[in-house]
């Protein structure tokens, strides 16, 4: 598993969208940051809460100079479903998160287990979620990844800390290598 360094620069990220264009990191051209969001897929009931409040931020999130993806390793017709049947209606959704580049940012995988408390099948291998700030000069600034689907980090606290962080300039922290 890779680790994702502050300061540094990210790996490449493309994707296919719902909106039928490709999407890649550095195409948009926010003033402050892409947001970046992995969600697990279809089968979580949680990402669908997850999803549908960020849909209701984005124009808060531009409103500050951040663009906003969210995609998963869901197939186009997994990714089309969760988007109709969560009314996500402003979130760029991206499909077919590959395996390799999940890994190359650091994600981590679980197998399916069978049918989720909503009756969905739980694909074969999955990305768990992740959340991530890049400044438009492709370095991070923040991630959170996770092994579980609960307690992620929530958008109103994203967007708090974002007035904070470019009101005062707050430079990306935990640059710094581990201790040996």
């Amino acid at each position: 598993m890779t680790k994702l360094m502050p300061r540094q620069p990210v790996p490449p990220l493309q994707l296919s969208t719902l909106q039928g264009a490709a999407w890649r990191l550095n195409d948009p051209k926010p003033a402050n940051f892409t947001l970046v969001v992995v969600y697990r897929g279809l089968h979580c009931p949680v990402c669908g809460g997850y999803l549908k409040d960020l849909d209701g931020k984005v124009g808060a999130f531009a409103e500050r100079g951040v663009a906003v993806v969210a995609a998963s390793t869901d197939d186009e017709a997994r990714a089309r479903t969760a988007a109709d049947k969560w009314q996500l209606e402003n979130l760029t959704l991206g499909y077919s998160l590959d395996p390799a580049t999940a890994a190359a940012w650091g994600l981590y995988f679980s197998a399916g287990i069978g049918k989720t408390s909503i009756g969905v099948e739980e694909p074969e291998m999955f990305a768990e979620p992740g959340l991530f700030l890049v400044r438009p000069d492709g370095t991070l600034y923040f991630a959170s990844v996770q092994t579980m689907p609960f307690a992620r980090p929530a958008f109103g606290d994203v967007l708090k800390a974002l007035d904070f962080v470019l009101a005062k300039g707050y430079p990306a922290r935990g640059e710094l290598p581990a201790p040996v």
